[in-house]
């Protein structure tokens, strides 16, 4: 089983996908978190997340799937990898048996799009879904989404990762169906994923003659954090940033419409689905603005 897995994660590698190495039969990454960070290693310098210790060393791949049965991750952002995640509706009731699937609605979304469902590599979840490896346009920076594309179609980029091939969890394996090289992504799905704010300019903040300069360095920091905010972690970075920003907001240094849609676009670039990000946006606002109605001076 380890070997069987050792190989899987070398071939990953081979073909320029850095890996890391998750639980035993389980999804989730088996790599220390920050609480217990030991300060040695990959994290002498500070503590380093599962994105960053990915890796496509042979030698440091051989060391960890050395003597345990780990499943395999793929950092998709490193990797140059968007992934198209189709999933299967939960059984917990009967309703859920009419509920229509990832790859159904994934077809339906390529026809009312008047494009045909893309040949690529392909990999079945264990389960029952399907994943779609595309190489992700170069010189941009996608996050993941949930939901954007449709009911049950998730995406997979910078701050994610996918489960590699070879793998095995309780509800089965992860198995190749189509074994190709990923083709890009088709400029139709780059659109369709593409923040609105990025479609204007690359995450650039709107420009305003009533932002102070302090105040437009917040905004892009605060949305710059929200983007690379951890998976578990978005929905309350995106409420900090919020009420961060709603300050400035209360005191005329920015427009409320900017602030929102700058938010907006770096939550769902997270991976919040667009009602999420819009509840919680509108909630952090509106309690800063109502606690700084008025500017404190020195």
């Amino acid at each position: 089983m380890n070997r069987h897995l050792l190989y899987a994660a070398l071939d990953a590698a081979e073909r320029g996908w850095h890996v890391f190495p998750l639980r035993p039969g389980d999804k989730r990454p088996a790599l220390h978190g920050e609480a217990v960070c030991p300060g040695i290693g990959d994290c002498a310098g500070g503590h380093r997340k599962w994105e960053e210790r990915a890796t496509i060393d042979p030698d440091r791949i051989r060391r960890a799937w050395g003597d345990l049965p780990f499943n395999i991750g793929i950092a998709t952002g490193p990797s140059g990898l968007l992934v198209v995640d189709l999933d299967m509706p939960k059984r917990k009731n009967k309703s859920s048996a009419d509920t229509p699937c990832g790859v159904t609605t994934f077809r339906a979304l390529c026809e009312r799009a008047g494009q045909p469902i893309p040949v690529t590599r392909t990999v079945r979840t264990a389960s029952g879904g399907v994943h779609l490896y595309f190489t992700a346009p170069a010189g941009t920076r996608l996050g993941n989404t949930a939901g954007r594309l449709g009911r049950l179609i998730d995406t997979r980029a910078w701050g994610g990762y996918v489960v590699a091939p070879g793998s095995t969890t309780p509800a089965g394996p992860y198995a190749v169906v189509h074994d190709t090289a990923p083709t890009p992504l088709p400029d139709w799905l780059y659109a369709s994923l593409t923040p609105r704010q990025a479609r204007r300019g690359l995450m650039a903040v709107p420009a305003s003659s009533r932002a102070s300069r302090y105040a437009t360095a917040a905004l892009r920091a605060e949305t710059a954090t929200v983007r690379d905010a951890p998976h578990g972690e978005r929905d309350a970075t995106l409420l900090a940033g919020a009420r961060a920003l709603g300050r400035f907001v209360a005191w005329g240094d920015l427009p409320r419409d900017v602030v929102e849609e700058a938010l907006q676009s770096a939550g769902e670039c997270a991976g919040l689905s667009e009602r999420q990000c819009r509840s919680t946006v509108r909630s952090g606002l509106n309690w800063s603005i109502a606690h700084n109605s008025q500017r404190r001076t020195a």
